[in-house]
Parts: structure tokens; sequence; C-alpha cells
């Protein structure tokens, strides 16, 4: 059976430095690891081809994609082949806080645009193929060079991320209502109990227990964090897993339907077409014959 792996995420920048850096090179591919955190991500793909999963988006990638991610959006990248054998597969990955951009921000108001480019982003957004040379130029750079100079470059990147006018957003979520709250413990606890048994039968009264609230406070908790009501929630995570699995996989559609937990194939099939407007084989097809399937898929 598919799974995913452990969820929530912790980023600890290294010594002498407020956000995170990583040079992940990887020979074999980059597998499918879901996960979320609550800091933005800027991630540049290099050498590498295959599918980006993001929030409720399932696409294409290609060599020199780049990428910023929301705070608290699951997403995964998953690598088909590499476009130069003899190099691994790339990713540059620079994450930070919204309160660490935001201290900035107030501090220093030639950042506004960044902060006006950050808030609309609410899962996603990709750049246009000038600015993607421009900042992976500056990513390239912040390996191996030290904190503060790492630090100028990463301001450089989001400079040139928030001037784009190419910038394109990824993904379906509702308008932006303002930054996620600040990490719950009791929402977090709720969320990664959901993204590790999205399988099973779940009750909004058991979650509320877990969430110490009663089940008219857990859900505006969860409307506040998700931006959608639990239900619409839990399908579009079962739905993005199913889609996961109809790209990696040939198993049987009815297999699927009941490893992601739909009783029946029909109610299965009914939330597949109301999310990702195709059906589980056309989504599939789709996938196969190198088009990207249906409007506004769901992943999770």
């Amino acid at each position: 059976m598919f799974r995913s792996r452990p969820f929530l995420e912790t980023l600890v920048p290294e010594p002498g430095a407020s956000w995170f850096f990583l040079d992940r090179r990887l020979t074999d591919g980059i597998p499918f690891e879901w996960h979320r955190h609550p800091e933005f991500e800027l991630t540049l793909t290099l050498n590498s081809r295959g599918n980006r999963f993001v929030g409720d988006h399932v696409g294409p990638y290609d060599d020199g994609d780049l990428v910023l991610i929301g705070p608290n959006v699951p997403h995964s990248w998953r690598s088909r082949e590499r476009l130069r054998a003899d190099q691994p597969h790339m990713a540059l990955v620079a994450c930070f806080s919204p309160d660490w951009i935001g201290r900035l921000a107030e501090t220093l108001p030639e950042l506004s645009h960044v902060s006006e480019l950050l808030a609309g982003c609410v899962q996603a957004v990709s750049f246009s193929p000038p600015t993607r040379q421009r900042v992976a130029e500056r990513m390239r750079a912040m390996r191996g060079a030290l904190p503060a100079d790492r630090l100028i470059l990463l301001l450089q990147a989001l400079n040139e991320i928030a001037r784009d006018t190419g910038a394109e957003t990824i993904g379906t979520a509702p308008p932006p209502t303002g930054h996620l709250p600040a990490a719950d413990p009791r929402f977090t606890r709720v969320l990664d109990h959901i993204h590790h048994h999205y399988a099973e039968r779940l009750t909004v009264a058991a979650l509320a227990e877990m969430a110490c609230a009663s089940q008219s406070s857990f859900h505006r908790m969860f409307r506040r964090h998700t931006r959608m009501t639990f239900g619409d929630y839990v399908a579009r995570l079962r739905i993005g897993h199913a889609c996961c699995r109809l790209i990696e996989s040939n198993d049987p559609v009815s297999r699927i339907a009941a490893d992601v937990g739909f009783g029946n194939l029909s109610m299965f099939n009914r939330t597949f077409a109301r999310i990702r407007n195709c059906t589980p084989s056309g989504f599939r097809a789709a996938w196969r014959n190198g088009q990207e399937p249906g409007p506004a898929l769901a992943a999770e």
C-alpha cells in the first residue's frame, strides 16, 4: 500500500544563520516525500525532470524549475529522469519564517514589494524563465557562501521574484485572507493525525477531543487554519494521494479508491470528478500521454 512519509518537518538553520538553506543532490532520484513546514520555501530544481506536488496542484517540472511555496502547504517532488546522466538531481532550497521576513520588511521599507508577494502566496507561485535564470545564479552562489553573504544573495533572489510580472499562482485554494495563524500545537497534533490516518475513518468528534475543543469550535479552528472545511480537506487529501497512485502505479482504480479511504467506487469517482474535473482513468491517461490533467487537482 502506498504511504506518505512523516508529515511535519522541522527545519533548523546552521549555526550563525537565521534561515535554512539546503543543497540537495540525489543520484537515485528525488523521492515522493509529502511534507509541510511553517516556513516559506523557495526551491530551485536542477538537472531533473518529473512531477511537482504542491497543495492541491500536481504539475510537471523541468530543469531550472523555481517555485515559492507558502507556509504549511503540503508539497513534494517526484523525479522521472536526469537530464545529464553524469550529474545528480539537484535541489537548492531556501526556507524562512513569515515572522523573519515580516520583521525585515518592518525595518526595511525597501522590501515592501517582497511582503506583497509573500502575502499573496497562499499555496505557491512559479516564475518566468528570465527570473528563474537570475535567481538560479544567486542560489548557486549560496553553495559554500558564508552566512552573511548567503543572506545578501537570498534578499537579491527575493527582490527578483517579487518583481517578476510573469509569475503564476499554483493551486486552487481560496483567496488569501492574510497569513495563517501562528502554529497552534493542538491543531498541529490534529493535522499530523489526519495525514497519518487519512485512509481511515475520521470523525469530527474524535478530532475535536484531540484538539481539546467542542465540535463547533473545532470547525471554526479548522476553517481558520486551512481556509476550507474539514470534509473538503480530507477529500482533497485522499484524492491527492489517489493522484500519486494513479501516476506511479498500474493498480486498478477500485483498489486505489479503497486504499485512500473511499468505501465505494462511485463515491470516489464523484469526488475525483468534483475536485479534478476529470475521471481517475482520464487523469492517468493524460499523465501518460504527457498532458497535464484536469484544471484543479487535489493533492495531499
